[in-house]
């Protein structure tokens, strides 16, 4: 057990944004289909546990092995996953806004302070970094700083709309700006290493939770909205042909990273919905929460299986 708690990963952060995520779908497809199957509340509450379980397990991991802690911090791919700490706060403060308002802020507070330490720190390493090369760069290092988008969701609620066009422009900058170099590194180098394969459905994160953040600023879906929403869109479409190729490799803890940018897609297409009223969005927003919530339980029983055959948690 201890050898196990030793190589406790970073990235089990994920499950948390994915269930978190799922919870927030499940929320908004209630209440625009009526429903009272109180789902989005018992997901809310479970990835609130797994968080809690998770948090406990890599902070006694960094009390008792202050050096691997260190060494995760310093590889390149996992140092973009310490964020997930904080994006999984700012998503359980979202999901929590109807349900407990007072913990909810305090919860933003708490994510968004994290997140922009993370931010700093994280882009500081890359500036820094002396043998930084193109084949580095994969999806996962959206994580760091397109995770700033997610501070307006519940922001302009908590706080001057300010800090939240603050958290956004941060967020979509970067976002532009590394999507053109992964794009590029995607066409004319190497693939990607088979354990950051599922990492290519974060691409369709940015754009969804763009448009949910600047509908959320500006009230309206206009034809900056549109773009955000049909980019992310046409990236969830472009991962279709892929899934031959990522059905053939083995399970991974990445594999949770198809999760959360469903879950963002989801939400997008129901706002897109209130906003235009066209049917056709309502029904693809129920397709795409089958699918998140056939992942989900997919995912739920291969992540347990992986867990009771000690294929999780052993030195990479």
């Amino acid at each position: 057990m201890s050898e196990r708690l030793r190589n406790f990963p970073i990235s089990f952060f994920a499950v948390v944004m994915g269930l978190a995520g799922a919870a927030i779908a499940w929320q908004r497809t209630e209440s625009l289909w009526e429903w009272n199957t109180f789902t989005g509340s018992a997901l809310f509450w479970l990835s609130g546990l797994i968080f809690l379980f998770i948090f406990i397990l890599y902070a006694t991991k960094s009390l008792l092995y202050t050096g691997e802690i260190k060494k995760e911090f310093k590889n390149i791919t996992k140092l973009s996953f310490f964020p997930t700490i904080t994006i999984s706060l700012l998503l359980l403060s979202i999901a929590a806004m109807t349900l407990y308002p007072s913990f909810s802020q305090v919860i933003w507070v708490l994510g968004t302070i994290g997140h922009f330490f993370f931010s700093v720190t994280v882009i500081s390493i890359w500036i820094r970094h002396p043998s930084l090369e193109i084949n580095h760069i994969s999806p996962a290092w959206f994580i760091p700083v397109v995770g700033n988008i997610l501070v307006p969701i519940a922001g302009v609620t908590f706080a001057p709309a300010e800090i939240s066009w603050f958290f956004f422009s941060i967020g979509m900058i970067f976002w532009i700006s590394l999507f053109t170099i992964l794009l590029y590194r995607l066409i004319f180098h190497n693939p990607l290493p088979e354990r950051l394969l599922p990492t290519l459905f974060i691409m369709i994160a940015p754009p969804a939770v763009g448009f949910i953040a600047y509908v959320k600023l500006t009230g309206t879906v206009d034809s900056m909205a549109r773009i955000l929403y049909y980019v992310a869109l046409f990236v969830f479409m472009l991962m279709i042909p892929q899934l031959r190729m990522l059905s053939r490799i083995k399970y991974y803890l990445s594999w949770w990273a198809y999760t959360f940018p469903m879950a963002a897609l989801t939400i997008a297409t129901i706002l897109m919905y209130h906003y235009n009223q066209m049917i056709f969005f309502r029904y693809l927003a129920l397709v795409l929460l089958i699918i998140l919530s056939t992942v989900m339980i997919l995912l739920g029983f291969m992540t347990l299986a992986a867990m009771k055959n000690k294929n999780i948690c052993i030195e990479d």
